[in-house]
């Protein structure tokens, strides 16, 4: 193939998933043919770009499984844990983030989807076990009304394993798609967290009502349907299975795999976002469980209904779904190291609402308790999307292709465990406190804390990368090998689409040579590719 007279690098997409398609993109990652608007506006040029299919799976995994279900969820699991098992606010706190372990090792699922596809298919069979096994889990939780502690945190895991799955297998793909269309990075991000807060605006809707009449272990086996759901996108889904796959090699590709992530870690471009992404959230600390036994306490609390509290997340959603129209509309260009020093500053502010209502100083301003809750939810809500938003786009910059799928699990679960560790923390703080089902006397103490550790990330920001949202985040020298050459042979397990770019060593140190070597050595295990030198490529201007 001859070398475009542009030096622009030219990607074919043979994913499994996604067709066949081509672009061509500049030096810097723009898209020279597509980043003009489309009259069809952003969702329309997804469709476009994008096969349906999986714009379906993003709506399944998101809107469905986690919008609507972790909605159902939320509400469900709290009142199932206080007037079912009835237990502390610690340890329901304790036993939600047992409940959420599957989605600390994420990497493991993508891994699976990476190396090891099923009769040939890398995403769709996992997809349709991630349903299966939601779906088995939640019948099995309704057919048995009273579970002891241990077995409903083993039903939840396992609804919880199958979201996991799913949500990996979708993650996978975005992060694919990200590689190949740079600039769509964000726009997928932004369809995520759409048809999220979208599916969260439903099911918040309907959680309240649905608890009052069919109790809180009914709601939480309406489950089964979003894994439902995620099963059929695994049916529906659009991907060309391989013809050569050798089984025998399975465990060669996972240490050629886990090798290759050992090297990427070590890249300082890469570790440091990292560790931003576990201090943020491992330093900010969840006191919900707190805050949830409050709400609905009679006399401590505003002493919330099962319909109000659902009413309550239902209109937060609102303020979600406006977190990321806000961030599509005028924030996406924002350098991304403004983005999580700002967005840090306004959740600590948005976090005085709460000492506002548990103070009870709106009542003084004469401002009812359901009408202060509304919006406060709302506004955390927002601010939540534009905290997270980014923390998605800048985990997708840094996936190398050939093993996106296990690098963003591995992103994401890095987050999940920081997450994890924070309600563990708040929820030793809360026990310290003396913060039980009926004593709330310290509970402002606790909202205060909280308020001020979301301020600790303001002291990392040489972690984040000062770049933009479209820029490479990757060094050249490890973008140059780890991506593909020419056509990925037909039926090939691997990366699912090639990349021609230059390779231009001419201007690396000994240690980014030796680095270089590393990398390709170790991606020839995971990718039955061939690295071949085109064009001379400089390397882009990127302010790490």
């Amino acid at each position: 193939m001859e070398a475009p007279e542009d030096g622009a690098i030219q990607l074919q997409d043979v994913a499994a998933g996604g067709g066949s398609a081509s672009a061509s993109y500049t030096k810097d990652g723009s898209d020279g043919q597509r980043c003009v608007a489309s009259p069809g506006g952003w969702l329309g040029r997804l469709s476009r770009e994008l096969h349906w299919s999986f714009l379906l799976a993003i709506v399944s995994v998101y809107g469905a499984c986690q919008g609507v279900g972790d909605a159902l969820n939320g509400v469900a699991s709290g009142y199932y844990w206080k007037d079912v098992q009835r237990v502390q606010p610690s340890a329901a706190q304790f036993y939600q983030g047992i409940t959420g372990a599957p989605w600390v090792i994420k990497p493991l699922w993508g891994l699976l989807t990476d190396v090891v596809p099923v009769a040939g298919y890398r995403r769709r069979p996992y997809l349709v076990l991630a349903g299966a096994i939601g779906v088995t889990s939640m019948l099995m939780l309704s057919l048995h009304r009273e579970l002891g502690i241990i077995a409903a945190v083993l039903a939840l895991t396992a609804q919880s394993t199958g979201a996991a799955i799913a949500d990996v297998t979708v993650d996978a793909l975005i992060a694919q798609k990200s590689i190949t269309h740079p600039p769509l990075a964000s726009d997928m991000q932004s369809m995520c967290g759409f048809s999220s807060s979208v599916g969260a605006l439903i099911g918040f809707s309907i959680s309240g009502l649905l608890v009052h009449s069919m109790g809180s272990q009914g709601v939480l086996s309406l489950l089964a349907i979003p894994s439902a759901l995620v099963f059929s996108a695994g049916i529906l889904l659009k991907e060309s299975p391989a013809t050569d796959f050798d089984y025998t090699q399975v465990h060669q590709k996972f240490y050629k795999t886990v090798q290759s992530m050992g090297t990427i870690l070590k890249c300082p471009e890469v570790w440091r976002p990292c560790l931003y992404m576990y201090l943020s959230f491992n330093l900010s600390l969840d006191i919900q469980g707190g805050m949830f036994y409050w709400y609905t306490d009679p006399v401590a609390g505003p002493a919330f209904s099962e319909g109000f509290i659902g009413l309550i997340y239902s209109i937060g959603s609102v303020g979600s779904i406006l977190g990321v129209l806000l961030y599509q509309g005028a924030l996406k260009d924002y350098p991304l190291r403004s983005m999580f020093l700002w967005s840090q500053v306004l959740a600590s502010l948005a976090g005085m609402l709460d000492l506002v209502l548990v103070a009870r100083l709106n009542l003084k301003m004469g401002i009812p308790d359901y009408f202060f809750a509304v919006i406060d939810n709302s506004v955390s809500q927002m601010v939540g999307q534009l905290i997270w938003l980014p923390l998605l786009v800048l985990s997708s910059k840094l996936c190398p292709s050939g093993i996106e799928g296990t690098f963003y699990a591995l992103l994401m679960s890095i987050q999940n465990a920081g997450g994890m560790m924070s309600a563990w923390w708040g929820g030793i703080m809360l026990d310290m406190l003396n913060v039980t089902r009926t004593e709330f006397h310290n509970l402002w103490i606790a909202v205060l804390i909280r308020n001020i550790s979301r301020l600790a990330p303001l002291m990392l920001p040489f972690l984040v990368p000062q770049s933009d949202h479209d820029s490479r985040l990757l060094p050249v020298e490890m973008l140059d090998n780890i991506k593909s050459s020419e056509a990925v042979k037909a039926g090939s397990d691997s990366t699912g689409f090639s990349i021609l770019v230059a390779d231009d060593s001419s201007g690396l140190s000994s240690n980014a040579l030796a680095q270089k070597e590393k990398i390709e050595e170790f991606h020839a295990g995971t990718a039955d590719v061939e690295l071949i030198p085109l064009v001379n490529k400089s390397r882009p201007n990127v302010d790490s």
